[in-house]
């Protein structure tokens, strides 16, 4: 299991093991991390786990977040990355990590201001497919992995029910900040959905088949309907 060990000046304060799949950074006490720090914001950083990979993002942080000494503003972590803030840094460990930090900096966002411009972006995002695995493929990542089939996604409802949206991404992000975000990761394994966020405490879990998909991940089969952010979307698998 990936951990953080919290230390300053050299000297280990804590260790932290990365059991959640939304972990946050900050100075106030009600982060899951907390770094006692005036140098850290409120609200610093987020981490991201989805199964062996853990990505690492700022969240408009005042004096910004370091990987390995260089500025970030997403970062998919590896083994023995060492995040900075302020004075204080965290050391990741996991040797199992595989992300890739490209293909992380490139990952489609939907933010939709209501229900139609959610299916607005998706079309956008449908038409950007496309250049998305060539974009993938330059960096030496397939657009999936070797006799895993393709995931799509079918909007079901608005303007442009109808149109697909190719997963050829190894993280999408869907939903609206502040009101409900979920992502879609792709791994060897398969597809899987895992609520990020809600305005309702955390507790407005995206619908797949008519039923909250709560707070752990939750593995796609072929002909589930997601339900997010008041848009309706088929997964499939191709065949």
């Amino acid at each position: 299991m990936a951990k953080l060990i919290l230390s300053l000046n050299g000297v280990v304060q804590k260790e932290y093991q990365l059991t959640k799949e939304r972990t946050t950074i900050g100075r106030k006490p009600d982060n899951d991390i907390q770094v006692d720090n005036l140098a850290v914001s409120g609200k610093h950083a987020l981490i991201i786990t989805i199964l062996d990979d853990s990505f690492l993002e700022d969240l408009g942080s005042t004096n910004g977040t370091y990987v390995n000494g260089k500025l970030i503003k997403k970062h998919a972590l590896r083994d023995g990355d060492v995040i900075g803030l302020g004075k204080h840094e965290l050391k990741y460990i996991n040797e199992h990590a595989s992300a890739d930090d490209e293909e992380f900096e490139k990952t489609m966002i939907i933010r939709p201001g209501s229900a139609s411009a959610a299916v607005a972006a998706a079309q956008a995002a449908a038409a950007a497919a496309p250049q998305a695995a060539p974009a993938a493929a330059a960096v030496g990542v397939p657009p999936q992995a070797p006799g895993m089939p393709l995931g799509k996604l079918h909007v079901l409802n608005g303007p442009i029910a109808g149109k697909e949206l190719e997963l050829t991404k190894a993280l999408i992000t869907l939903g609206k900040p502040g009101v409900q975000v979920a992502v879609i990761s792709r791994r060897p394994q398969g597809y899987f959905l895992t609520h990020i966020e809600s305005d309702s405490g955390g507790k407005n879990y995206p619908v797949v088949n008519g039923k909250p998909i709560g707070p752990q991940a939750y593995t796609l089969q072929s002909g589930d309907v997601i339900e997010l952010a008041g848009i309706k979307m088929e997964f499939s698998l191709a065949r």
